[in-house]
């Protein structure tokens, strides 16, 4: 009976440990951890342009904030987050702001198609990331994912989810005025077609 006693209690202490285990470990959400890019250098985005007409010279970018985000035709959040971020190229060009979109994991002509069918902005720029260079270089887990680089050329914030205008508005104008946003999660992400 003693043997038994014992037994049982170090299966009920094996279980508790194991459950600590996974509850810490196993079950994290990978979008919880803080981007190591942020308070760094953005990462150079010498990249084709999305609709083949060349390289993007990212010289253009110099001094201005810049709004970084990966989209894809097969993300339905990045269908519901494209005409607020069409609204806010055009509304912040003015204000040397300038907003990158680039192909996650996406053909180019699937890509272009999903632009002409959600809108696209003439103030904005439009991506290929062929061999996700720009999507490694950046650390994204999933999309959409956005970032915002200040005028200096480092990376003060991140939005994981859709974004909207109110949330783009906000931090566009918050990094305007010196500040570093960080991270926000704002809803889910999806690593690829079909996830």
């Amino acid at each position: 009976m003693r043997w038994a006693r014992i037994g049982a209690l170090a299966l009920a202490a094996g279980a508790v440990v194991l459950a600590v285990i996974f509850s810490t470990r196993f079950g994290n959400d990978p979008n919880l951890v803080p981007s190591p890019l942020l308070g760094q250098p953005a990462p150079t985005l010498a990249l084709p342009l999305l609709d083949g007409s060349g390289q993007f010279d990212p010289s253009v970018l110099e001094g201005r904030v810049v709004v970084v985000n990966f989209f894809a035709s097969w993300c339905v959040p990045c269908r519901e987050e494209q005409v607020d971020l069409t609204a806010t190229a055009n509304a912040f060009a003015s204000r040397e702001v300038i907003v990158v979109e680039i192909a996650y994991q996406d053909a180019a002509e699937n890509a272009l198609a999903f632009l002409n069918e959600t809108g696209a902005s003439p103030d904005a720029i439009y991506l290929a990331d062929p061999d996700g260079r720009a999507a490694i270089a950046f650390g994204v887990f999933g999309i959409p994912e956005t970032f915002f680089v200040a005028t200096d050329g480092t990376v003060v914030g991140k939005a994981l989810g859709a974004t909207d205008a109110l949330v783009l508005g906000s931090t566009i104008d918050a990094v305007l005025a010196g500040e570093r946003p960080g991270q926000q999660v704002l809803g889910e992400t999806f690593d690829g077609p079909g996830s």
